[in-house]
Parts: structure tokens; C-alpha cells; sequence
């Protein structure tokens, strides 16, 4: 070794010396806590069986919501056309919406004691929802595209919300019909309303247009 690299050994060494416990320390590598689809039960007066039922709806319902959050998001991006502005704005409000909804979902999941699903990979696997395609589409095409989303998810949700009233998992039914049902109902009828085939002048003008008077 060189007499310059032992002495920039040395000079490291020296800058170093009693930093041991400040430094991070990497590469961390160990098996999983708690694997996939296992319950760590919490002591919230809930049996194992109805925390492990409403896990495996909530993970269902989780990664249909992911995907439909993403959606609004390509949609917010990709939109096109004269109500572009306002589309544009829907779609952003919406994703963000969506965002709180995969949030207190997984949060639900952790507090019953499950794993919840995280990575995008996983989501594709697991949602329901069929999946757009990678260019852009006309703006009736995505509305159409959201809505038929969030039917299935109203759809799922109103039958794990009874399945979590009958094993009293009153949470995870609260969850469900107080925030994710009624959120997707609203944002279906603000989606709706721009499908709605209504002229935007006057009907006798918009009569006069067409007839070329």
C-alpha cells in the first residue's frame, strides 16, 4: 500500500473515532415480522376468525381502491378536450379522495391485526378492476371507466359491510359504510352529471342550430 492511501486510511480513521453509535447502519437484511395473511391479534374484543375475515375483504377492497385512485390520477393527466379544466380539477379532487379512503383501509387492516397489501405489483394481482389502457382516451371513455370502478367497489362493499355486522365487527362496518360507500356514491354522482346529454345553449337555440336558422 502506498504511503498517500495509508495515510488517507489513517486521516479517515482518525474522523471517524467515536461515531460508531451516530452511524446508520445499511444492507439491513432479516425474515419478515409477520407474513402475508397471518393475524397478530391486538386486544380490541374481536376473535381471531372475524379479524380474519374482515382482513381478507378489507385487502380485497384495498387493492380495488389503490387502483381506482390511480386511475383518477392518469385520467387527471391524460384528460382531453373542451372541458378539460374542469375534468382536469374532478379527477385531482377525486384521487385525493381516494388517497384518504387506501389510507384508513390499511390502517383498518393493521388495527385487526393483518398485513396489509402496499406494493403496486401485489395491487395488479389482486384488484378486480380491469385495467385501461396506457395512451389516452376520450373523456366519456374514462368517466365511463371511473364509474364502472366504483360499482364494483360499491358492489363489494355493501356485502362486506353486512359479513362485518354479523361477525360484530362494527369497525370495520362503520369504515365501510360511513366513509368508503358514501365517498364512492358521491363521487359517482358528480361523474354521472357530465354524461348527461344536455345542450349547452338554450334548447330552443340549441334547436336553431341544428336547423341551420
Amino acid at each position: 500500500m502506498s504511503p498517500k492511501k495509508v495515510d488517507n486510511s489513517s486521516r479517515y480513521s482518525q474522523l471517524e473515532a467515536g461515531t460508531q453509535r451516530a452511524r446508520p447502519v445499511l444492507h439491513e437484511h432479516a425474515k419478515e415480522i409477520q407474513p402475508y395473511n397471518k393475524i397478530a391479534k391486538l386486544p380490541i374484543a374481536l376473535d381471531e376468525t372475524a379479524c380474519e375475515s374482515s382482513v381478507a375483504n378489507l385487502n380485497q377492497i384495498l387493492a380495488d381502491t389503490m387502483t381506482l385512485r390511480d386511475m383518477y390520477k392518469k385520467h387527471h393527466w391524460q384528460v382531453a378536450g373542451v372541458t378539460f379544466y374542469q375534468l382536469h380539477l374532478l379527477f385531482d379532487k377525486h384521487h385525493g379522495e381516494q388517497a384518504a379512503l387506501v389510507d384508513a383501509i390499511a390502517e383498518r387492516i393493521q388495527l385487526l391485526g393483518g398485513v396489509s397489501i402496499a406494493m403496486a405489483a401485489d395491487v395488479a394481482e389482486t384488484t378486480i378492476i380491469p385495467r385501461p389502457p396506457r395512451g389516452r382516451e376520450e373523456a366519456p371513455v374514462q368517466i365511463s371507466r371511473l364509474l364502472e370502478a366504483h360499482e364494483i367497489i360499491l358492489k363489494e362493499a355493501h356485502t362486506m359491510a353486512r359479513e362485518a355486522s354479523k361477525v360484530g365487527d362494527d369497525g370495520t362496518n362503520d369504515l365501510l359504510v360511513s366513509d368508503l360507500i358514501r365517498s364512492n356514491e358521491l363521487q359517482v354522482w358528480f361523474l354521472s352529471e357530465h354524461l348527461v346529454a344536455v345542450p349547452l345553449l338554450h334548447p330552443e337555440q340549441a334547436k336553431a342550430v341544428s336547423s341551420g336558422d
